[in-house]
């Protein structure tokens, strides 16, 4: 299963037993900004997909209403597979920043244009980076929300941290590189 949106409807499904139109609502509010789909309709192609894997199943009837709703709750493999797949976006990402830094790697002949490349997402980074922490305001201090914003903020300053530390490494060494080609000691 490739779809991120798939894997997020399962995550909101281990969290707790939902029917389709409250698991779209909830989706909508967590990963909107992230993960965006093209309606409810694709949750409930998620469900679907979900059920037939035997990742998710139909509770039984609840509700008292006129019309009961069909309410999902994960199964053993599903919690099983969500953890896997998990493991596996933390070896993704870091294949994704090697791959980032083999592709800057390319300028080893032009480390001027090398230089300029880091200054621009440094920037660029930056104003992201500035962005940090915002909507976690009016959060209750124990909710699930302000879990989630706490945890998101502590891991993005720490990324960022991280990043900003080896853009410094990355165009110093760009600089050396860039003295030793001009032979005049100036990048």
């Amino acid at each position: 299963m490739t779809s991120v949106v798939y894997w997020a409807v399962l995550g909101l499904v281990i969290e707790r037993p939902s029917y389709g139109l409250e698991l779209y609502n909830r989706y909508q509010r967590l990963y909107a900004d992230l993960l965006p789909v093209s309606g409810s309709s694709h949750i409930y192609t998620a469900l679907d997909e979900l059920e037939s894997r035997g990742f998710i199943e139909t509770i039984p009837e609840v509700g008292t209403g006129r019309q009961p709703k069909p309410h999902y709750r994960v199964t053993a493999p599903g919690t099983s597979h969500f953890e896997d797949w998990y493991v596996e976006q933390m070896d993704a990402q870091r294949r994704s920043l090697e791959l980032w830094a083999r592709q800057l790697a390319i300028f080893a002949h032009h480390p001027v244009t090398a230089i300029n490349l880091i200054g621009r997402f440094r920037r660029e980074y930056l104003e992201k980076a500035g962005q940090i922490g915002r909507g976690s305001e009016g959060s209750v201090g124990g909710s699930r929300g302000a879990l989630i914003d706490e945890l998101v903020a502590e891991q993005q300053r720490i990324a960022a941290g991280g990043m900003l530390s080896w853009l410094r490494f990355a165009r110093a060494r760009f600089e050396q590189r860039a003295r030793s080609v001009t032979g005049d000691g100036s990048p």
